[in-house]
């Protein structure tokens, strides 16, 4: 389907939201599995839930042979113990070393010495002698290089690049920690074996040169303004919860004294099946699916999991202000605290979020960006489960200071509090949140991340697709009410300066001998998965004239069109066979079509009206050919068309 996007056409579609929840039950061989499914529901999500507690998502889309994998543990830094912060996004590091059945060429011999290389690591946290830590350092360093020689380097690696996966990652955030890849469609199974093996019995070996690289994470963060902004920014809204109280890779004290008994303590504890979901979506068949992951995931044993507790924060009554200094050019940024995830407050916070900065017909965008009284200021929301955010970022003009970005961006907000904003522009919102929403989910990774976010920030999935309804029902005067509620001299601002770097204490690496590890070796486990037989792929072909529709207008302009059966959005392209080959000015000439208005419309206006009705249009070159294109919602098609086509004809 990608492929016919870069020729001409239009994508209709019509579907009803109709919310109500179901549970199915089928067999499955011998087995019946249960699952949650909603009409409506724009991804089709079948939810499962297995007798260990395992949560599972399953999203089909055919559209490629490829399916997008997450492994989702509902817990990140937020659950970090405060003697040792960093610790989930260590562990995360750790978990792609191996276990005891790969990524290991004689475990029996490696295992006393990863025991004594834990028990070192206790000594050296526990000493504050700088003579006597380095004596245990230096063995530490020395068991370790004894340890590595019965490893297997990177068998993780070889194992998902040998089914053919890419995108090989991990994240970790303050609520939780994700593990992805993208497979093909017919290496469920072996994606599956590994994945179960690899949470079975994760052994933390390599320890401290994996540590070498969460230090050099640490620095570069430390380096990075951004960062520190931000990390001021949140230490300014959150005085009593770890989103603020600590980092998400650590303080570097912290960082210095590793612990592996903590880290395999935390494991244990937060990695279980009733605190974790596998999420795919892709090209999958969902009953054989689930029969696999209840094969392969069942004898997982569930525990209780401590839920993690936090004094409510208390109210911000005058702007708590801070200063960052460094090489990057001055911005300011604040923040406003709102309740968290599945709140009201939270569905109203993207209302007023999009009403400000859209990037199109927001009072950022038009007022301050278009107008160019400022270089640049946006806002965009960081929603949480325990509390949202609303950023702010404003970027000065020469000359201008930081207090009066500031200035100009609050007075924004204060229009929100009046009501100083179109009657339909909530409408409008609404409408581009749902083209956005929709246009996402034609690929698996936004499908996948929904799904993540949904289950991480513990909100039922009817709850979470019927976001686009909530926003319906939001009205001008609950928009006001909730500005004039969350939003005055509340915020936690940080005044970025162009100076010499603050002076921030850095992670010093201690001395690493380079270890010598096995690369060409194979456990039996790889060679296991590399040997296994699978069924090919089988290729669909398109064919044009059938799949594609060819007419012409009235004028004799050809049209080739396909019809869009999975959404309610199109896209309509006007291709010229004129490039940058045949003008060099056109490919800076064709770009004022965004910039300017018509005999009838000044350019904020034609901006305000696209915006309204979802739609929106763009125009780019290559060496050979322009292209100009308008996509939007299909019920609003027609009166999109002739808006554009008066852009087009009065420019």
């Amino acid at each position: 389907m990608n492929n016919l996007f870069q020729r001409k056409f239009i994508k209709t579609f019509f579907a009803a939201f109709l919310l109500l929840g179901f549970i199915v039950s089928y067999p499955a061989g011998a087995q019946t599995f249960s699952f949650e499914s909603f009409p409506g529901d724009p991804i089709n999500a079948r939810i499962y839930t297995l007798k260990n507690g395992l949560k599972v998502y399953l999203s089909v889309n055919k559209n490629e042979p490829r399916i997008q994998t997450c492994i989702a543990v509902k817990a990140g830094s937020k659950n970090d113990p405060s003697d040792a912060t960093g610790l989930a996004h260590y562990l995360e590091h750790l978990l792609f070393k191996g276990t005891d059945k790969y990524g290991a060429l004689d475990y029996s011999q490696e295992k006393p010495l990863l025991d004594k290389i834990e028990a070192l690591y206790e000594m050296y946290r526990q000493t504050s002698d700088s003579a006597e830590r380095k004596k245990i350092y230096s063995e530490i360093d020395a068991t370790s290089g004894e340890a590595a020689k019965y490893s297997i380097a990177n068998e993780y690696d070889k194992l998902v690049s040998s089914i053919g996966a890419s995108g090989t990652n991990a994240y970790t955030s303050f609520e939780q920690t994700v593990y992805i890849n993208e497979i093909p469609s017919n290496q469920v199974e072996n994606w599956l074996k590994i994945e179960s093996e690899r949470f079975r019995n994760p052994v933390f070996r390599i320890f401290h040169t994996e540590l070498e690289a969460v230090y050099e994470e640490k620095n570069i963060s430390i380096d990075r303004d951004g960062s520190r902004v931000f990390e001021n920014m949140f230490a300014g809204l959150f005085k009593n919860h770890n989103y603020g109280l600590q980092t998400t890779i650590g303080t570097v004290e912290h960082l210095k004294n590793p612990s592996i008994r903590k880290i395999r303590e935390y494991y244990n504890k937060n990695y279980v099946p009733n605190n974790m979901a596998i999420i795919m979506a892709g090209d999958l068949d969902p009953d054989k699916t689930i029969a696999m992951i209840e094969k392969l995931f069942s004898g997982f044993e569930s525990k209780a999991v401590e839920p993690y507790s936090f004094n409510p924060e208390s109210a911000i009554s005058t702007p708590v202000v801070s200063t960052v200094t460094g090489p990057d050019a001055e911005y300011v940024q604040f923040a406003y605290r709102l309740p968290g995830a599945g709140s009201r407050d939270a569905i109203v916070l993207e209302m007023i979020d999009y009403l400000l900065s859209n990037s199109k017909a927001g009072l950022l965008d038009l007022n301050l960006n278009q107008q160019q009284k400022v270089m640049n200021a946006q806002a965009s929301t960081y929603i949480l489960k325990d509390y949202s955010c609303h950023i702010f970022t404003g970027r000065p003009r020469q000359g201008q200071n930081l207090e009066e970005v500031r200035d100009l961006i609050l007075e924004q907000v204060d229009k929100i509090k009046r009501g100083e904003f179109d009657d339909d522009m909530p409408e409008a919102v609404v409408n581009n949140i749902e083209i956005e929403t929709t246009k996402g989910y034609e690929e698996n990774s936004p499908r996948a991340n929904a799904m993540v976010d949904a289950f991480t920030l513990g909100m039922k999935w009817e709850e979470y697709i019927s976001k686009i309804k909530q926003l319906r029902s939001v009205t001008k005067q609950e928009i006001m009410e909730t500005a004039k509620k969350y939003y005055g001299n509340n915020y936690s601002i940080v005044f970025k300066k162009t100076g010499p770097r603050d002076l921030v204490m850095k992670v010093t690496k201690p001395t690493i001998t380079p270890v010598e590890v096995n690369r060409e070796a194979q456990s039996p486990f790889l060679k296991s998965i590399v040997n296994s037989q699978v069924a090919a792929l089988s290729p669909v072909f398109l064919d044009f004239k059938k799949d594609i529709q060819f007419q012409k207008t009235a004028t004799g302009v050809p049209v080739e069109f396909v019809l869009n059966t999975e959404n309610q959005i199109f896209t309509l392209y006007y291709l010229f066979d004129m490039g940058q080959i045949h003008d060099k000015k056109l490919e800076f000439a064709i770009r004022y079509l965004n910039y300017i208005g018509t005999d009838k419309y000044s350019a904020p206006e034609l901006k305000k009206m696209f915006f309204k009705i979802g739609c929106s249009f763009d125009v780019f070159t290559s060496q050979d050919r322009s292209y100009v294109y308008l996509s939007g919602l299909s019920r609003n098609f027609n009166q999109a068309l002739k808006l554009f086509e008066e852009v087009l004809a009065n420019a």
